[in-house]
């Protein structure tokens, strides 16, 4: 196994002995918590730990663990049916819950809504209708990017070449650099945003050189880079790359499986980017984890007829009926609101910290979407790995859950509604660890 059991208590160490006996290798745990219960933003492991929750289950839970609202709709549910086929028939769970989708959709122009069971499948849905609408077979994607396992959307993943190894690409998909400013891969005029750079790439190099832009579909691109590193794209991009897709006749396709339902302080990510996609992918934070995902696109793409595309257990009426909850919620009791003070709060908090802590090589992100990058040396920007893979080990054995992004950077998405109270002890225990961990692997102070 890649990850330590320090930490782990005797009846958490049991169960790990029998999740390795029976459970497929593929997975990849990242630290040994074994949870037995959890509420809001604490989490309890079987040996009666707490946690505090800095990750909401890799960004799901958006509300929080169990919120009372959630928990009654489902179980409401649950006392009427939960499964009869949405391929088949007729149930208003999945209607109701299209129709707040619809309203809360980042398009001006009317739009449909297709359900699966979860962010890989969304995007899978989001490959095939843009193939079906614009008769084309090929895509563009961005290096660093993750939007799924199966196939098609693996096509695209370009994370970790390891997700990648021993399969063969379903779609034809060619990658160029994400816009991350800090990390820049091309070169281009100093008068020019790294954004625009990355879009010249694409227009000057690769329609030039290598693709036919009447060849391509759609663009898919995560609104903010996850796995890849939480990366907030450069100025200027999604402007540039909306005039692109327009000229050309290519769909823009945002994965907001990551960003979406209030997690960046708007419903979506991309509307802080001030432009329109054409399809946007959506899973985790919608359902407060009950499986369930789709895409919703604009209603004039929508021209795939019935059997083109479907789902046994997509749009699940108790899912459904989660997810409904989930975004009552998020309106209701203003949590992007909340979502966008908190953000700011540790935010500036790390800022604090970058003063007098000199791996941290930088802090981004909106709203409830950080990351932090940690380096070596701040001139070189040389990759800080084992520094934040010991971060995240040593935070968990003192009772706090993070994740990694990107090679060498951690994301903190606690749930929105986080009380201010925890918010601060979970940063005492994150400054804790990263003391030790500076003072383990040392870094150039200059």
């Amino acid at each position: 196994m890649k990850f330590s059991l320090d930490g782990v208590g005797p009846v958490g160490h049991s169960w790990i002995e029998r999740d390795v006996a029976s459970l497929s290798p593929s997975y990849s745990r990242e630290y040994a918590l074994v949870v037995d219960h959890a509420q809001g933003s604490e989490v309890w492991d079987v040996d009666g730990r707490r946690y505090i929750d800095f990750m909401a289950g890799v960004a799901v839970l958006n509300v929080g663990h169990r919120h009372p609202a959630v928990q009654a709709a489902v179980a409401e549910q649950l006392d009427k049916f939960w499964h009869i086929c949405l391929s088949d028939f007729f149930y208003p769970q999945a209607v109701t819950l299209a129709e707040k989708i619809q309203s809360i959709a980042p398009m001006d122009a009317p739009t449909q809504v297709y359900f699966g069971n979860s962010g890989t499948e969304a995007v899978e849905a989001a490959i095939k209708l843009a193939m079906y609408t614009t008769g084309r077979t090929r895509f563009i994607g961005f290096m660093g990017a993750f939007h799924g396992r199966t196939l098609g959307s693996l096509s695209f993943t370009a994370s970790k070449a390891v997700q990648r190894a021993n399969y063969l690409s379903g779609v034809k998909v060619y990658h160029v650099p994400y816009p991350n400013a800090y990390r820049p891969l091309l070169a281009g005029p100093a008068h020019h945003s790294y954004g625009e750079i990355v879009v010249d790439y694409i227009e000057e190099q690769l329609f030039r050189n290598i693709l036919s832009p009447n060849d391509v579909a759609g663009i898919l691109i995560e609104p903010i880079q996850g796995e890849g590193g939480y990366v907030v794209p450069a100025p200027g991009f999604f402007t540039r790359l909306r005039e692109v897709c327009d000229r050309h006749g290519i769909l823009l396709m945002v994965d907001e499986i990551q960003s979406g339902a209030g997690r960046t302080g708007s419903w979506w990510a991309i509307e802080q980017e001030h432009v329109q996609p054409d399809i946007v992918c959506f899973a985790k934070g919608i359902g407060s984890g009950l499986p369930i995902g789709g895409i919703v696109a604009r209603k004039e793409l929508m021209t795939w007829g019935p059997g083109s595309h479907g789902s046994t257990y997509g749009g699940n009426p108790v899912a459904a009926a989660s997810a409904l909850a989930t975004l009552e919620v998020i309106e209701r009791e203003g949590l992007m609101q909340r979502a966008t003070d908190s953000g700011n709060f540790i935010q500036d908090a790390l800022a604090e910290m970058e003063a007098r802590h000199p791996s941290i090589g930088q802090v981004r992100g909106r709203g409830l979407m950080i990351g932090i990058e940690f380096v070596k040396d701040r001139q070189t920007k040389e990759r800080a790995i084992d520094l934040r893979n010991f971060i995240i080990q040593r935070a968990f054995e003192l009772g706090l859950l993070l994740i990694p992004c990107g090679v060498n950077a951690i994301r903190m998405t606690p749930p929105l509604n986080i009380d201010r109270a925890l918010i601060e002890e979970g940063l005492h225990l994150f400054e804790q660890a990263l003391t030790e961990g500076e003072a383990r692997f040392p870094v150039n102070e200059n």
